[in-house]
């Protein structure tokens, strides 16, 4: 067996802006791993509200390669949960392994997994974090869709969230402040989110400030994401939370995001799965984990000004299950 990691670079097709600041690329680390003439691939996104950069999430998977190289015991997918934090590193190795399983015993992920034959989902189109004009046009240009999610997090989000709503009349909307409000401020836009049949927010307070959801109202449900990475986080976010967004670069790939899914589930919550920007090759497990989610935003490749080759498809039914070519 023998591991390899790359850095790769996808131009953006626009500038994507978030509370925390705006991007033109983004930089992904590939994964691959090879065994009796098979090759399983995986992506992450390093990112650095976690600690994480593109270097430090090499030096990780280069650590762990020397374990996965060595031929007794091999490493599976639990023993790489035992030995790993989970994070952007893990992910792209589990994501790897999943694929280079699939291609070793000619059955496809969800078969190995246990799971029904998945199907088409439908995603959000996230509208960038601009000024209100210009996330009007936006949001009207994609008024087509079925499900916006509109980055906000400024002085005027009400305006914004106003610009948006005259831009796209039927469309429904998620909002994601990303840790951007107070609870003051959520306090006042809670009206205006009712209003505008906002179906949810996500994260508006910091991850650090989640004892104030105890006591602030709910009109609209709220999605735990930078609050929630894996399982063990999951008591603390009970009464606090109606959704968690499993992201598989937070969970360290899609075996934690499967078992997240389902103790979630079980606890109460319902599901949303995310991503941060990448290509096709990111997005395509996490296609898998989104098969039963109430929400999906899984439109990095869209915003991409070129993806991977046999880049996962979308239409009006939504993001397709990747084929074979891509991954798993």
């Amino acid at each position: 067996m023998t591991v390899q990691v790359k850095q790769e670079s996808f131009p953006l097709a626009q500038v994507f802006t978030i509370s925390r600041g705006s991007r033109t690329e983004t930089r992904v680390l590939t994964a691959e791993i090879s065994a009796e003439g098979f090759t399983g691939r995986g992506e992450c996104v390093p990112y650095p509200r976690y600690g994480e950069s593109v270097e430090s999430v090499t030096r990780q998977i280069e650590r762990m390669a020397a374990e996965l190289t060595h031929p007794d015991p091999a490493i599976n997918r639990a023993a790489l949960a035992e030995r790993m934090p989970a994070g952007a590193a893990r992910n792209a190795l589990d994501c790897a392994l999943w694929d280079l399983e699939a291609k070793r015993s000619n059955r496809a992920v969800w078969e190995i997994a246990g799971l029904n034959r998945p199907k088409p989902v439908v995603t959000a189109y996230t509208i960038s974090l601009d000024e209100p004009h210009k996330m009007r046009s936006e949001a009207a240009k994609h008024a087509h869709r079925p499900l916006l999610k509109i980055k906000l997090g400024g002085w005027n989000d009400v305006e914004r969230l106003e610009a948006v709503r005259a831009g796209a009349t039927t469309s429904d909307i998620i909002v994601d402040a990303n840790e951007g409000w107070t609870a003051a401020v959520y306090r006042e836009l809670c009206p205006t989110l009712q209003r505008l049949g906002v179906k949810m927010v996500e994260q508006p307070l910091p991850a650090d400030h989640d004892q104030y959801l105890n006591e602030l109202p709910r009109p609209v449900p709220i999605c735990a994401d930078e609050s929630c990475h894996t399982r063990a986080g999951l008591s603390e976010l009970i009464g606090r939370y109606d959704y968690i967004n499993i992201k598989l670069d937070k969970t360290g790939g899609l075996t934690e995001a499967l078992a997240l899914r389902n103790e979630a589930q079980q606890a109460g919550f319902r599901i949303m799965v995310g991503s941060m920007v990448g290509s096709s090759l990111g997005m395509a497990p996490a296609v898998i984990a989104a098969q039963d989610a109430v929400f999906v935003d899984l439109d990095g490749p869209l915003w991409l000004a070129e993806d991977r080759p046999h880049g996962l498809r979308y239409d009006t039914a939504g993001v397709h299950p990747p084929t074979a070519e891509l991954w798993g």
